[in-house]
């Protein structure tokens, strides 16, 4: 009788938990529905920036100037905003200089210049950027791709003090195809205009020339690299 009179209460206890767990179970369940709602709300834009950055095809020799012809029609800023630890320097793009200005526009907007640095300063001639020693600029270079530009040399346009052009790339190359990740800016007074016809001037600065000296100024080592890093802190279109 004793044990008949204990197993109701049993009974009764082990429903009370139950549905204690049921309820405990359907709170967990709401907030999990909750939580992996927020998570699926916020997934488009991870898929979207994702997307953005798979959007552009790998450059070769073999697609750069279609691709940057096509690219031309859509984007036709030609303004750069150049944030280095000196100051800012602000270019103007020639539009003339299709595939060049197009080409600086793209890294521009791909964050390729972004913490790389002046890595060649030529005392009274030349600031150089667009490079560095880091494993992440290989990385930038691998994932935009090799490529080169041809010269467009025949616009009018003089390596005047202030101009923005392009060099040549280091391998073997008698047609003065140009490096497409670097640049340099011109400090001679009035101008290197012995570089006419070999390189392509494709801008100029238009605003922090005085920062332009100021690096141009900085002590130098062997093979004309700053003694101290000098970082394009980055670089961003402004009109």
């Amino acid at each position: 009788m004793r044990n008949l009179k204990v197993l109701p209460i049993l009974i009764g206890i082990g429903l009370l938990l139950m549905n204690c767990e049921d309820k405990q179970t359907s709170k967990q369940s709401e907030n999990a529905v909750v939580k992996d709602s927020i998570v699926t709300k916020k997934q488009p834009k991870k898929e979207t920036t994702k997307k953005a950055e798979t959007d552009f095809p790998k450059l070769t020799d073999a697609n750069a100037m279609e691709f940057f012809l096509e690219y031309d029609k859509e984007n036709k800023e030609n303004k750069v905003r150049i944030t280095t630890d000196f100051g800012t320097i602000d270019i103007l793009l020639y539009d003339k200089t299709k595939f060049h200005r197009s080409n600086f526009i793209y890294l521009t907007k791909r964050k390729y210049f972004d913490g790389t640095q002046f890595y060649r300063v030529v005392k009274d001639f030349v600031i150089q950027g667009g490079s560095s020693d880091g494993l992440d600029l290989y990385k930038k270079r691998r994932k935009i791709g090799k490529y080169l530009l041809p010269p467009d040399t025949k616009r009018g346009y003089e390596h005047k003090r202030g101009a923005i052009s392009m060099p040549s790339s280091e391998i073997n190359n008698p047609h003065m195809l140009a490096s497409p990740y670097e640049f340099f800016i011109v400090v001679t007074k009035p101008g290197s205009y012995h570089l006419d016809g070999e390189f392509t001037p494709f801008g100029k600065v238009i605003e922090g020339m005085d920062v332009v000296d100021k690096i141009n100024s900085v002590k130098t080592e062997k093979g004309d690299w700053p003694s101290q890093n000098i970082y394009i802190q980055k670089a961003e279109v402004i009109e």
